[in-house]
């Protein structure tokens, strides 16, 4: 039997960094090392008391390691509490929340630790702005070369699905921390964006989160709650009956990456201008004069997904956690 792979979890949680988390933690193909925890969906206090929550309410054994509070040279934006409430967890009440603390080293400093410890084997999942990620390669550019892979959940390439989700061309992750997120694109690890591309084509629809909380125990029920206001956003913004599956979708990328299509080439943020935060793709082989994207990684987007499989992964991994 293979060994399950080593995961990180930056994560601004979050609703859908929740059902995130619980996913991996339910998967027997991954073995979470850490959470390290980000602004976005909330400020930093908020995500990671949220991040702490799941860890008590769940029995998560992997540390929680605070990250940084607001991106690498501008102002921090407002959290979209209309989206995932005033708590981050869609405003259901956190039931049995005993105070505790995150480990002292900041998250930056236990990526770096985590790579250098496990060399090779470390897959980085990053499902919120990207600030974590770019101060562990400022403090230790050699984290590139230690990680086995970077996967995230952000950006918006108008080949698929949506091309943004904040404003007409930019998706919330990548236009929370422009900067850093061209940094974390442009660095020589193996990077996979798992992109609005992708994740606004699978769907959670009200009777699947109904059946999570039928069969998977304590986190269905937990899950259905928090989704329910999640839902009444994306239906009265899209007219999407049920939730998007964005984060939960990048673990799926690690757990089995069949599910998607990805295309290849470099990828450069926009850090001004009215197209603030969009993700730009040259593709590999296409040939221009001198550009931006000249000698920069080359990287993976999505472009397609199996929206069945990838439903059917995420209902099956809970369900054998809570029968076991």
């Amino acid at each position: 039997m293979t060994q399950p792979t080593k995961i990180i979890f930056d994560t601004d949680p979050g609703i859908d960094d929740a059902m995130a988390l619980l996913f991996i933690e339910a998967s027997p193909d991954l073995d979470l090392v850490a959470v390290t925890t980000i602004f976005g969906n909330s400020d930093i206090e908020t995500t990671t008391r949220n991040a702490l929550y799941m860890k008590q309410r769940f029995g998560l054994t992997a540390p929680i390691y605070k990250g940084t509070d607001k991106p690498l040279v501008r102002p921090r934006n407002p959290s979209p509490t209309f989206v995932h409430g005033e708590n981050g967890l869609g405003d259901v009440e956190l039931t049995g929340l005993v105070p505790a603390k995150p480990e002292a080293k900041p998250a930056h400093q236990a990526i770096i630790d985590l790579a250098r410890q496990f060399p090779g084997e470390v897959v980085l999942c990053a499902v919120g702005p990207l600030t974590n990620l770019a101060l562990a390669l400022q403090a230790d550019p050699e984290v590139a070369s230690l990680l086995k892979s970077v996967v995230i959940m952000g950006g918006a390439f108008g080949l698929a699905g949506k091309p943004g989700n904040v404003t007409p061309v930019a998706e919330a992750n990548i236009w929370n921390d422009p900067e850093a997120a061209d940094q974390v694109f442009t660095a020589p690890w193996p990077l996979t964006a798992i992109s609005l591309d992708v994740t606004t084509q699978v769907v959670m629809s009200p009777d699947y989160m109904q059946a999570l909380e039928a069969s998977a125990g304590d986190a269905g029920a937990f899950l259905n709650a928090i989704s329910k206001p999640y839902a009444a956003f994306y239906g009265s913004r899209d007219g999407v009956v049920g939730c998007c599956v964005h984060d939960a979708a990048a673990v799926a990328f690690v757990i089995d990456p069949t599910l998607f299509t990805l295309q290849r080439g470099s990828v450069r943020v926009l850090t001004e201008g009215i197209g603030l935060g969009q993700t730009c793709l040259k593709a590999e082989g296409e040939l221009f004069g001198p550009s931006a994207w000249d000698d920069q990684p080359i990287q993976a987007v999505s472009v397609a997904v199996d929206e069945a499989r990838l439903l059917k992964l995420y209902r099956e991994t809970l369900l054998a956690a809570n029968a076991a």
